[in-house]
């Protein structure tokens, strides 16, 4: 789902939260050594995602927020700010050549350079925790 989360709107965070879960307390933030993305610079995307890029001439990039069912990759066209949800059972991450991270939901999707350690380093603690939390029936989702 992708939803513009430029303004505060109850309806919009419930339908989040329902599909990724409320964000992590700050105890749990403290233990996980942080919930954040460092800041991954876009190199390829859907065409939705692309036609919001296209808007204005700034460089393209993106974070990853985790989230206890899911995650949400969120990024900024003009002067607003968007939000793919993305839960653990519909995403698929991707490694390819060069360093670039490809994030996929349905049919949209999200390519990404990977040039730094922290970056590595959190892909590595994403597909840790989405392993050790995947729903194991259908009556946990």
């Amino acid at each position: 789902m992708l939803f513009n989360v430029s303004y505060s709107n109850k309806e919009i965070t419930r339908k989040i939260d329902e599909a990724v879960g409320k964000p992590f307390m700050l105890k749990i933030r403290w233990a996980m050594g942080g919930i954040g993305s460092p800041r991954l610079f876009i190199t390829e995307t859907s065409l939705e995602i692309s036609n919001l890029l296209i808007l204005d001439n700034n460089r393209n990039q993106c974070n990853i927020e985790m989230r206890p069912k899911g995650i949400i990759v969120r990024f900024r066209s003009l002067l607003e700010t968007y939000a793919l949800v993305i839960p653990y059972y519909k995403l698929n991450i991707y490694k390819g050549d060069l360093g670039i991270y490809s994030i996929y939901r349905d049919h949209y999707f999200i390519k990404m350079k990977a040039d730094t350690k922290a970056i590595q380093k959190f892909f590595k603690k994403l597909l840790g925790y989405k392993a050790d939390n995947m729903p194991t029936s259908i009556e946990d989702l």
